[in-house]
């Protein structure tokens, strides 16, 4: 797999944890109490001297968790109150062990009906965990409003309560933590969709759990890191010529939209291909000529002056600025026939999605990215059902277009034929116009440098991403596409 960390749904994670129990012999007390320690220990780390602590307990084993972290707290003499939500005669099992316990060891225990919450020191979510199978409902609601209103430091345990774990998407309200404590596998929905709203920093820890109980629950999803995909980059011989780095021709630019298909074609310049070419209105020409003498474009009014480009290019990059007009639409068609690899973006996806290409596909030698708004059109759906479950969205794009598919937004994910990549670089600065011009540019780039699309996939979504974080030192607010291609540059050596 090209990801570093496995991501696990909610199904896949209690696997985990029934492997562990029932076929390596780690007692679910033993594994509850190591949790508790791991969030306390983590609380202790970030809020040294709390003035209290409240934790806010379900009825299950995420309310055990809580419970043992009340305990923990209880035994350093820090002040602490446990506010019980749900009937208590329903927790049993570990939850219910680990209930006594804390009762046994003076922890004070009341209904959360009855304790109002305070806005001091931190409060300890370990409400609802994994296990929501709806949205949030009753006293639920109405403990998360508190918790949000107190404005107080917030400890979501496993996974703030209200956020779905399978597809970050919040079921109905959720509670707003400024960290997240989650344990054995890592749930895939604390990294993309509404999450990083509601997350905090996410720490992991893993319960000192055997490690071939990892190898016994299968997952196909993965966190990406952008330093193992940077080393994994062919090094340059010294004979280099420009002939082994793959020409990308660049076809957009309709009328009032050149920008589009320059900054494409200088990020396919900057980030390594050996020649850059632009397909575009004539009237762009000289603009293009100026802002990147090393790119090379061409005015093309009609097919028989894109056939030559075509036959001389090894990617394409189609879609920067090309709107939707019968010349974008000609272009298109023309790419497409031509069998190159391709990366399709912008009004490219829209064509595509309107139909102009029939049914020329599912084909494995192209690469779509798009947004949720233009994936909606793709999959004929709403964007909030695109946005609801990206996962099942990405996959869905790539089992009906075939290639490789990435859906863009907070945790970017990529959809393989066998592998589901997730990348969370990047940051909300990257929310203006032509950033996806410019990793269309160095998609494009990567694929002509000889790399499997996947791994170019990869590679050129996480790089896109860090550089924006990096450029975004200076402020997020006004971050232009353009200031992450010296960075990107940077980046790849």
């Amino acid at each position: 797999m090209l990801g570093t960390e496995k991501l696990y749904t909610a199904e896949q994670t209690r696997a985990l944890d029934h492997c562990a129990i029932h076929e390596h012999g780690v007692p679910g007390i033993i594994l509850m109490s190591r949790a508790a320690a791991a969030a306390f220990n983590k609380l202790i780390e970030t809020w040294p001297e709390p003035e209290h602590i409240q934790v806010l307990c379900g009825t299950g084993n995420n309310g055990g968790d809580g419970f043992l972290i009340a305990d923990l707290a209880h035994k350093r003499g820090i002040p602490t109150t446990v506010l019980q939500l749900g009937d208590a005669s329903k927790i049993s099992g570990d939850a219910l062990q680990a209930r006594e316990q804390a009762l046994a060891n003076g922890v004070n225990i009341g209904a959360y009906e009855d304790t109002p919450l305070m806005a001091i020191g931190v409060i300890v979510d370990a409400m609802l965990g994994t296990g929501l199978g709806g949205d949030v409902r009753g006293a639920y609601c109405d403990a998360i409003a508190a918790i949000n209103a107190t404005g107080t430091a917030v400890l979501a345990v496993d996974i703030p309560s209200g956020l779905c774990s399978d597809s970050g998407r919040v079921l109905g309200t959720a509670v707003r933590a400024d960290l997240t404590v989650t344990f054995i596998g890592l749930k895939r929905g604390l990294f993309t969709g509404e999450a990083a709203d509601y997350t905090g920093a996410v720490q992991f820890t893993d319960l000192a759990v055997p490690p071939e109980v990892y190898s016994s629950v299968s997952s196909r999803c993965s966190r990406l890191e952008l330093e193992p995909l940077l080393e994994a980059l062919p090094s340059r011989p010294a004979n280099a010529h420009k002939g082994l780095y793959g020409t990308v021709l660049v076809i957009g630019g309709d009328e009032g939209m050149a920008g589009a298909a320059a900054m494409a074609a200088e990020a396919a310049l900057r980030c390594g291909a050996g020649l850059v070419r632009v397909a575009t209105r004539p009237e762009h020409v000289a603009a293009l000529v100026a802002r990147t003498p090393e790119v090379m474009p061409l005015g093309v009014s009609s097919g028989p002056e894109l056939e030559p480009l075509l036959e001389a290019a090894d990617v394409l990059v189609v879609g920067p600025g090309l709107g939707q007009s019968p010349w974008s639409e000609y272009l298109l068609q023309m790419a497409a026939a031509s069998g190159k690899p391709m990366v399709l973006d912008a009004d490219g996806l829209n064509l595509l999605a309107a139909g102009k290409l029939g049914s020329d596909y599912p084909r494995d030698n192209w690469v779509l990215t798009p947004h949720p708004g233009e994936a909606a059109r793709l999959l004929q759906c709403a964007t909030q059902e695109v946005q609801a479950d990206r996962f099942a969205a990405a996959e869905a794009l790539q089992q009906r277009y075939g290639g490789v598919v990435v859906l863009k937004g907070y945790g970017t994910l990529i959809a393989g034929a066998d592998e589901l990549l997730l990348s969370d670089y990047g940051n909300p600065g990257m929310a203006s116009g032509g950033m996806g011009d410019v990793l269309s540019g160095v998609l494009g780039s990567l694929l002509a440098q000889h790399l499997p699309p996947l791994r170019a996939t990869a590679l050129g979504v996480c790089l896109h991403g860090a550089a924006a974080d990096i450029a975004a030192a200076e402020g997020q607010r006004g971050l232009a596409a353009s200031d992450l291609i010296p960075e990107m540059r940077a980046l790849l050596g």
